[in-house]
């Protein structure tokens, strides 16, 4: 083995978040390499083929692209060959209290709350000027992740001087987002919390009731910044930012699934089906008992931390449709949140998101259209069931999405040619995340969020990123993590 042979970081997984890490590296000069089991970028938020048809894997909406943001400024400084498509409206809410659209305006939206809440409307207003005000103490540090740890001294007297702006945080650490509607008398307002705990349970993955709310007040912002759909699929962009990576010399090695890590003589080997590959450093773009099992770690410390945590989260059941375009009278791009029953929970196929690609993206035959519909259910309760009872309560789940699109958007249902379901088994084997958990580790209210804001590695030189890690639960806040594990690396 010679220093030529030696990366200086192997990266395990060409998710966003490890694909952040590695462009963020690449650019300074660091001698990367990626390797994906896949014969392709993006992980759980990718576009795959089957057949003739092309489909997003379970992410369908990204936020970063607004001018400035990571996403755009990568795009600006490689050249990478993106098309992203800025909707209005962004997403189409239907349940019970009839249709919600969200519009790319943030203003335009305040105003249609205010106007369909009557008497409640100038408390509805307060309510979303003080989410507002959390919202910009928040985003402003995603849209300049330098601000993100660990600090250099210019970041923080960059914080010192912001700290005006971070104020209307504090009287929200810890507390759920429920106190918020309880603070501003709209507790009873049926058709706003049922618009809060659908946006809360796609973003910081639980409910109003339960979500801490600076958290959820920065989500809740998520479709007016910078959000918008990759025409092509995010596979696209997964691809072009693999590509960036390339042309700074970079490695992104496909079809080469990584099994185990061993530390020895100063670095880490890590072996797989095509052989091996050591390096100074490991980023490991996977869950957290993932990686203590791929590298003989005991389930101790972080990783025990943040596996409990994972644990309480969730899986995703899927249906990819395809879609007869005659019947869809949208020719762009466009995405659904449907409710079945409001008194329900927001789970299991009563909730589901639904994204149909353009008419011109060539993602299906001609005629045809794909669509991408996503509900989350609790793995907890399924594997407690049993290799058969998992199934048939799988079964269950896309029987129930179906008859929630059918209820609340027969345009869709009609318009289905064929189907083609997918469960946590199916992320598992396609993503290699055990028991195929998705979305990153539910926001409940507690402290317990702020307690690994610092990137450390939870083995010599051996470091996490994507959803299980801080800031985590999105394409961009994964990519976001990527940047300040490779800055970490970088300072070492």
């Amino acid at each position: 083995m010679t220093p030529s042979d030696l990366f200086d970081v192997a990266i395990v997984g060409a998710g966003f978040g490890g694909l952040g890490a590695a462009l963020s590296l690449a650019e300074r000069g660091a001698k990367v390499v990626v390797l994906e089991a896949l014969s392709y970028p993006g992980g759980c938020a990718s576009t795959f083929t089957r057949g003739r048809a092309r489909y997003e894997s379970g992410a369908t909406l990204f936020s970063g692209f607004a001018k400035g943001h990571l996403f755009d400024t990568w795009i600006r400084r490689h050249g990478l060959k993106v098309d992203v498509r800025f909707l209005s409206p962004v997403v189409e809410l239907r349940s019970s209290h009839g249709v919600i659209e969200v519009p790319n305006d943030r203003a335009a939206f305040v105003e249609a709350w205010v106007a369909r809440s009557g008497a409640l409307g100038e408390r509805v207003r307060a309510f979303f000027r003080e989410q507002l005000a959390v919202a910009d103490a928040l985003w402003s540090i995603f849209e300049d992740p330098r601000l993100l740890p660990p600090f250099g001294g210019a970041e923080l007297l960059a914080h010192v001087a912001r700290v005006p702006a971070y104020l209307p945080l504090v009287p929200w650490v810890g507390r759920p987002l429920e106190r918020a509607l309880e603070k501003h008398g709209l507790v009873e307002h049926a058709a706003l919390r049922t618009y809060l705990d659908a946006v809360c349970q796609i973003t910081v993955q639980t409910s109003a009731r339960e979500a801490e709310a600076p958290f959820a007040m920065a989500t809740m912002d998520y479709y007016f910044r910078g959000t918008g759909h990759v025409h092509g699929g995010i596979g696209v962009l997964a691809q072009e930012l693999s590509r960036a990576i390339e042309r700074l010399s970079g490695s992104v090695r496909y079809a080469s699934r990584v099994d185990t890590l061993r530390r020895e003589a100063g670095a880490w080997t890590l072996e797989g089906r095509k052989g091996k590959v050591r390096a100074r450093h490991v980023v490991a773009n996977r869950l957290p008992a993932d990686v203590a099992s791929m590298a003989g770690l005991p389930l101790q410390g972080t990783l025990a931390r943040l596996d409990r945590e994972v644990r309480s989260g969730w899986g995703a059941t899927m249906l990819y449709l395809t879609l007869d375009e005659t019947k869809i009278t949208k020719p762009d791009a466009f995405h659904l949140e449907l409710v079945g029953d409001t008194t329900r929970p927001f789970t299991d196929g009563n909730h589901v998101f639904v994204s149909v690609g353009a008419a011109d993206e060539e993602r299906a035959p001609h005629g045809r259209r794909t669509a991408t519909v996503s509900t989350h259910v609790s793995l907890e309760q399924l594997d407690a069931l049993g290799p058969e009872g998992h199934a048939r309560a799988i079964a269950d789940v896309q029987a129930s999405m179906r008859r929630t699109i059918a209820h609340r958007a027969p345009e869709i249902d009609q318009a289905i040619v064929s189907t083609m379901p997918g469960s946590p088994r199916t992320f598992e084997r396609f993503t290699l995340r055990r028991g195929g958990y998705v979305g990153g580790i539910p926001r409940r209210a507690g402290l317990s969020h702020y307690a690994s804001l610092v990137p450390s590695p939870v083995a010599r030189d051996l470091w996490l990123v994507g959803d299980s890690v801080f800031p985590g639960q999105s394409t961009l806040a994964t990519a976001i993590g990527g940047t300040r594990v490779a800055e970490a690396i970088l300072r070492t």
